[in-house]
């Protein structure tokens, strides 16, 4: 299990909070024992920005476990004020180390935190829109990145406001737990599935899945699930519960691809996975993916990436 820690301040913003828990929550719901929430603040009662009063928190804690994760929520207001009494607390606490090899989520002005705590000296980040010049300032050894939805660097994942740290959420989910889980906490929370700026490209098992047709998500669970499988048009059509043709429709309309379509690139990103993570073959990691050839998997593979499958071989890599 790993502990999460939310640390509050006076005038948190609430989605700050309550996105990012409700998603990992969520998540623990799907795979029990994988995050414990915990919530902790300088004061042990606080009022949020909305006025709505939280407590009694949790105190600071003197160390996290390892491989916890320390989340630093926004607070509303021009800027972050680094002289008033519980947010000195926090950056003290933050300086003195807590958190040392926990991973590290800032979402909106958590980043601002962060920064007057040094924690982002030398790392890329980001963090809401109307601070990126206060963020400059705070931490000026900092690479302040606009416009981005989130910055990964290392341990350190900041987020722009708001609604932003859901998607962040998301993202760590995905890490941790697989790109299936998070595309069923999205699901369930009715969000769409977002990506990183400075991601090459979206995950391909996280593709055409920014929609709400639950009949279209019951076809593409069962693809994700077995990727493998003998999906023709009919067993596709079966497991939607409809003729084939309205399928197809129901494809275009929500997912903007075939059904079929989504069938070659699940099977390519499996196939990826393999060529990355074992020593099998061509032939057989066709075989294992649902394609009838080596040939036939070259052939879809040039569709969806540029290099071929020899540069993802670890040795490659290496």
């Amino acid at each position: 299990m790993r502990e999460v820690l939310f640390v509050l301040l006076p005038n948190v913003v609430l989605l700050d909070v309550a996105g990012p828990a409700e998603a990992l929550r969520n998540a623990e719901a799907r795979v029990p024992g994988s995050y414990r929430l915990r919530f902790a603040a300088p004061l042990p009662t606080l009022t949020a920005a909305n006025g709505l009063s939280l407590g009694p928190l949790e105190p600071l804690p003197p160390e996290l476990p390892a491989e916890a994760l320390l989340i630093l929520s926004g607070v509303a207001g021009v800027a972050l004020d680094a002289h008033e009494p519980a947010v000195r607390r926090a950056i003290a606490w933050l300086r003195a180390g807590p958190a040392a090899g926990a991973g590290l989520l800032c979402v909106c002005t958590g980043s601002v935190l962060a920064g007057h705590a040094g924690l982002l000296a030398g790392r890329e980040c980001t963090t809401h829109h109307a601070h990126i010049e206060e963020l400059r300032r705070v931490e000026p050894r900092a690479r302040v990145l606009e416009n981005r939805i989130f910055v990964e660097d290392g341990p350190v994942i900041s987020s722009a406001g708001v609604t932003a740290g859901l998607d962040l959420a998301l993202h760590v989910i995905a890490r941790d737990l697989g790109a299936q889980v998070a595309a069923e906490v999205a699901r369930d929370l009715v969000v769409y599935l977002r990506r990183a700026g400075t991601d090459p490209a979206l995950s391909p098992w996280v593709m055409y899945r920014n929609h709400l047709h639950p009949a279209v998500h019951r076809v593409q669970d069962a693809v994700t699930r077995n990727p493998h499988g003998p999906w023709g048009a009919a067993q596709l059509a079966a497991v939607a519960c409809t003729g084939q043709r309205h399928l197809a429709r129901l494809f275009a309309e929500h997912a903007r691809c075939s059904p079929l379509d989504y069938v070659q690139l699940i099977r390519f990103a499996f196939a990826r996975q393999l060529v990355t993570e074992s020593r099998l073959d061509l032939e057989r990691v066709a075989a294992r993916a649902g394609f009838g050839s080596a040939q036939h998997l070259r052939r879809v593979w040039a569709r969806w990436e540029a290099r071929p499958p020899s540069a993802f071989r670890p040795r490659a890599s290496a």
